[in-house]
């Protein structure tokens, strides 16, 4: 049993000392010590509840970088701890992810999943333009990635800013570069160089004429035209300044009406890319809980909403929707500014959302538990009530005590009223004794 018992502690060592191998605790000599590695750290508060939901994932993570061969070292700070450090990084809140790379730090946004962390942490840590040396690599990587962004042609100055921008946002995709040599014979490059993008099954090419500058035509195409939004895909969204065409559906009660609206969607995100894919992005979210939230209203299932996430407005048909031609209509007038807009981040706004926000608050903690729902805002309630009570009493005892201090000093004064009269008789009365004294020695004297 000894034996046993020694051999458990054994085995607790050695995944103790396993898992501080892959997960580190850093403290403030970190700084110092970073610049030679490339670190993916996990900024935490002891009292963060989402930062205790992350640290199993963190460890998976951590096991996972360390078991493929990633150079990437995990580790994870106490950003209250050492509030000087986070500030440095620029930390604004609990549980912050950033990947330190020489001098440069990014932030992870995204889902946390171990498959989605390790994904950009790989992605990130490597050069920020891989090449594709041969036709082989690049139909494997059409075939691994949805969007795909492609230089083609030798040093130019379209290179450089295409590098340049490859190193900004190497946190939302990846950036490869390679010969005309490797493309297949239905792709057709109006010159060299260039920079195309594929998705949807084709391929488009930047024009900085049309396009502007190329960051922004990057970040407006790194997303296919029609894809599933959830709440961290429309906060990504909100980054390419697009409006978000939604059909609100209902995934696990698909009805007719449901998939004729999707398809709807679909069809203009394909049929009408030309015209609206500058300024709208296109998909379906399944259920409207999000969309309730984020409208702080009620929207029925299954319908269309289109968001303006950069003012909070959103825009809803004046109509159902029955064609094609409907909605294509309706996105018109919401392009060309005559669709009415509700909502928006104006004060009345703005104060609504506070309420808003206090009374989903409320209502999760007493779904979730509802005696520690009565405990929290009872307790306060309740202290609160005693106080109104007490102050509310002694200003009625006060009252009560100057009404009777006042009747006693009426009355006091009513009794002062009554004597005067009776001192004012007893002294014409007493002259009136005094001779009825003298009579019976007068009547004498006589």
């Amino acid at each position: 049993m000894a034996k046993v018992k020694a051999t458990l502690v054994c085995a607790g060592l050695f995944l103790c000392s396993t898992v501080l191998a892959i997960v580190e605790e850093l403290d403030d000599t970190f700084k110092d010590t970073r610049v030679d590695d490339v670190w993916l750290v996990d900024f935490y508060a002891p009292w963060c509840g989402y930062c205790k939901k992350l640290e199993p994932v963190w460890y998976d993570v951590g096991a996972e970088l360390k078991s493929s061969g990633s150079p990437v070292r995990v580790g994870k700070m106490d950003g209250t701890a050492y509030s000087g450090m986070s500030s440095e990084f620029g930390v604004r809140g609990y549980p912050t992810i950033k990947l330190l790379k020489g001098d440069l730090a990014y932030n992870y946004k995204g889902p946390r999943t171990k498959d989605d962390i390790v994904e950009f942490a790989n992605r990130v840590a490597g050069p920020a333009v891989r090449a594709l040396p041969s036709k082989q690599m690049f139909d494997h990587m059409m075939k691994r990635h949805d969007v795909l962004f492609v230089y083609f042609g030798g040093e130019s100055p379209l290179k450089e800013k295409y590098i340049d921008m490859a190193a900004e946002l190497i946190v939302y995709t990846y950036f490869f570069s390679a010969s005309e040599d490797v493309l297949p014979e239905s792709v057709t490059l109006p010159e060299l160089p260039s920079v195309v993008v594929f998705k949807d099954g084709a391929y488009f090419t930047y024009d900085e004429y049309v396009d502007g500058g190329l960051s922004s035509w990057v970040n407006k195409e790194r997303f296919q035209s029609y894809l599933q939004i959830d709440g961290f895909t429309l906060y990504e969204l909100g980054e390419t300044g697009k409006l978000v065409a939604i059909a609100v559906i209902d995934e696990k009660d698909p009805t007719e009406e449901s998939g004729r609206l999707k398809t709807l969607i679909q069809r203009v995100a394909k049929e009408h890319r030309e015209h609206f894919n500058r300024d709208f992005q296109f998909g379906h979210m399944d259920g409207n809980d999000y969309i309730n939230s984020l409208i702080m209203g009620e929207v029925s299932v299954p319908s269309i909403i289109i968001l303006n996430t950069s003012n909070e407005q959103y825009f809803l048909p004046s109509e159902p929707v029955e064609t094609l031609e409907q909605l294509v209509h309706f996105i018109n007038s919401v392009l060309d500014g005559s669709a009415q807009a509700q909502g928006g981040d104006g004060m009345f706004q703005r104060v609504k959302r506070v309420a808003f926000d206090a009374r989903s608050t409320i209502m999760s903690v007493f779904r979730s538990s509802p005696v520690l729902g009565c405990f929290l805002f009872g307790l306060p309630l309740g202290v609160i009530s005693l106080m109104c009570y007490g102050i509310c009493t002694a200003e009625s005892d006060d009252g009560q005590e100057d009404m009777e201090l006042m009747k006693r000093e009426d009355d006091e004064e009513e009794d002062e009223e009554e004597d005067e009269p009776r001192q004012a008789t007893g002294e014409l009365e007493g002259p009136e004794e005094k001779q009825e004294e003298k009579n019976p020695d007068d009547k004498k004297a006589d």
